[in-house]
């Protein structure tokens, strides 16, 4: 009975542990992969960016400067701003890393998924201190600036995503000063894709 007991007990832990920190097989190796059941009360979602800058924040790269925007004729898909090779990138939220790995064009990839719904991406890393499962919080190091995957130079690839969906980083934080945005972020899940509008106070 003693032993039973024990047994039982090994594996609710090994049980919770796994509910804490494990993700499916297309959230670890995917950057666009849909959050599980973050749309599934309603299509609509408010994030209030004034609350996550209570709980902390940090730009993940003190100092940069941006050398390619959000969109333009290219789509980028999110921005591109550099300081030096092999500069420390913290993350930008809490968060729970959700991917890290070498991933195609994005290189060294992290993706960290953070309480409110929203995911930070950070690629084209020289290397990745974090992997899937880790607990970050902000300005925590998660990697060194590279030139991995399709880079002609040594920068951060910063997106910004929700459900999978990207949008511009800059709704979020000015990329230019570093600065988190003041306002809502109303998003609206239509089929597969995700609307965000950036609404002030």
């Amino acid at each position: 009975m003693k032993k039973l007991f024990i047994i039982l007990i090994f594996t609710s832990l090994a049980v919770f542990a796994k509910a804490q920190t494990s993700f499916s097989f297309m959230e670890v190796n995917h950057v666009r992969t849909a959050t599980p059941g973050l749309f599934t009360n309603s299509n609509k979602l408010t994030i209030c960016l004034d609350s996550l800058a209570a709980n902390g924040y940090v730009f993940p790269l003190a100092g940069a400067k941006v050398i390619s925007p959000y969109g333009g004729k290219r789509s980028h898909t999110g921005a591109d701003v550099k300081t030096c090779a092999k500069d420390t990138i913290r993350c930008a939220f809490d968060g729970v890393v959700r991917m890290a790995k070498p991933y195609a064009a994005y290189g060294n990839v992290i993706v960290v998924r953070h309480a409110c719904g929203l995911e930070t991406v950070y690629s084209h890393n020289f290397e990745n201190f974090v992997q899937s499962g880790d607990t970050v919080k902000a300005g925590h190091p998660i990697g060194l600036t590279g030139r991995t995957g399709r880079a002609t130079t040594e920068h951060l690839h910063l997106e910004v995503r929700l459900n999978g969906q990207h949008f511009n980083p800059d709704m979020v934080f000015n990329c230019s000063t570093g600065e988190l945005r003041h306002g809502t972020l109303k998003c609206t899940k239509q089929g597969k894709g995700v609307t965000v509008k950036a609404v002030k106070h």
